[in-house]
Formats: structure tokens, C-alpha cells, sequence
């Protein structure tokens, strides 16, 4: 049995990174099938339109993944080099 105040199965900090982490992997597919998807549109006229929609994504993408780059950076654990160690 568990005892009271122990994890689970992850700490909260490493589930939350692994979690940041695959957002981060799949952004770019999910930015693929967005952009791809005024294609299946059919119809005469639509252009303005198509063209507004692929602004908007492209300019929400780029915000999530300035905002995943964001707390990704703030999570990452500070790295030292020993002190004998020049480089």
C-alpha cells in the first residue's frame, strides 16, 4: 500500500514535461492536417476566406509554440560543468 503523500507513478513535474513534450511533437502534424484543410473545401469563391483561415492557423501555431517553447525552457534542469572541466 501506498503510503500518504507518495507519487503514484510520475512526479507531477516530469508528468507535465513528458506531456509538454508530446504537444510539442505533435504540433506540427496537427499544423499539417490544418493547412491542408481548406483544400477539402469545395466551391467557387472561397479564396479570401481560405486565405484568412490559413493566416489564422499559421499565427495560432506560432503562439502555442512559442508557448510550449516557453514552459519547456522553464522546466529544464540547470546543467554544470564541473570546475577541472575548461570547455
Amino acid at each position: 500500500m501506498a503510503r500518504v503523500g507518495e507519487p503514484v507513478y510520475l512526479e507531477r513535474q516530469s508528468y507535465r514535461r513528458r506531456r509538454l513534450t508530446d504537444a510539442a511533437k505533435l504540433l506540427p502534424v496537427v499544423g499539417l492536417v490544418l493547412m491542408f484543410l481548406p483544400m477539402l473545401w469545395s466551391g467557387e469563391g472561397k479564396t479570401a476566406g481560405g486565405l484568412i483561415y490559413i493566416f489564422a492557423v499559421w499565427a495560432i501555431l506560432i503562439c502555442v509554440g512559442g508557448a510550449l517553447s516557453y514552459h519547456l525552457g522553464d522546466s529544464e534542469p540547470e546543467e554544470t560543468l564541473p570546475e577541472d572541466r575548461v570547455g
